[in-house]
């Protein structure tokens, strides 16, 4: 059992090349299974076929059992954001097959997402792009995880309620719409539940929406604090503080361009 745990440890914590190779193919492994979730949303809304989600949910538990075991601490790693997450996607793969009642789990699936973000000090070592653009590669992560989560929200909440929303490609048009606030109005909420959600949705999601559009898509900042006044983002070229005029000693790699 001790050779085990070292051998998982070395794989899911290590620096060795293997142990790199490993996290890279569960992260392809990720992005597969989100596609597969938002493309079967589309092609199979009803869930009939089940045989892909068992083969998904048995790589998933071995995982999960895996880290499990390799955790420095079991019990802790149990009550982690990460396992509680790969436990509801697990959950979530295999109930609604025997109980269709349960079949609003599928919206978390897109947890899986989220658990990608483990890899974050990996790219930011291995890549001088990615630590350029770290902060927009986050942003437009969060941007499609949220963009995603609130249409599976509103296609399981208006599948049966809406005769507008047929698919997942239904719900993610009204959901840009609406995140846009571009409301072209062919699809409409009839019910109140809808109706409510919408007000949701508008309320608190454009805030978000605009604000990770817009990290995105402004000039990349350099984060150093400002010795005088505290200012905190600068250009990558900058000399001197854009609010003080302090003189600024701004490291870089000599390939900002």
């Amino acid at each position: 059992m001790e050779d085990l745990q070292q051998a998982l440890r070395q794989l899911y914590f290590g620096s060795s090349t293997r142990a790199k190779i490993w996290r890279y193919a569960l992260l392809v492994f990720d992005i597969v299974t989100i596609g597969y979730f938002i493309v079967s949303a589309m092609i199979d809304p009803d869930r009939v076929y089940h045989d892909i989600d068992y083969v998904i949910a048995g790589v998933l538990f071995l995982d999960y059992a895996a880290r499990l075991i390799a955790a420095p601490r079991p019990w802790r790693y149990v009550g982690s954001f990460t396992s509680i997450a790969d436990v509801i996607v697990i959950v979530s793969l295999v109930i609604p097959a025997l109980m269709e009642n349960f079949g609003f789990l599928r919206v978390v699936r897109m947890l899986r997402l989220m658990r990608s973000y483990h890899l974050l000090k990996e790219l930011r070592d291995a890549s001088k792009w990615f630590r350029r653009n770290e902060e927009i590669f986050q942003s437009a992560v969060n941007l499609i995880v949220f963009i995603f989560v609130v249409t599976a929200v509103v296609f399981v909440v208006e599948h049966d309620r809406n005769a507008n929303i047929n698919n997942y490609m239904d719900a993610l048009y009204f959901t840009v719409t609406t995140l846009t606030t571009t409301g072209f109005g062919d699809i409409t909420m009839t019910d109140t539940v809808g109706r409510i959600m919408t007000v949701v949705i508008m309320i608190f999601g454009v805030a978000l929406f605009l604000r990770l559009v817009q990290t995105i898509f402004r000039p990349s900042k350099v984060n150093l604090p400002c010795p005088d006044c505290g200012l905190s983002r600068h250009d990558p070229d900058a000399v001197h503080c854009k609010h003080c005029g302090r003189v600024l000693n701004i490291p870089t790699e000599g390939d900002w361009t």
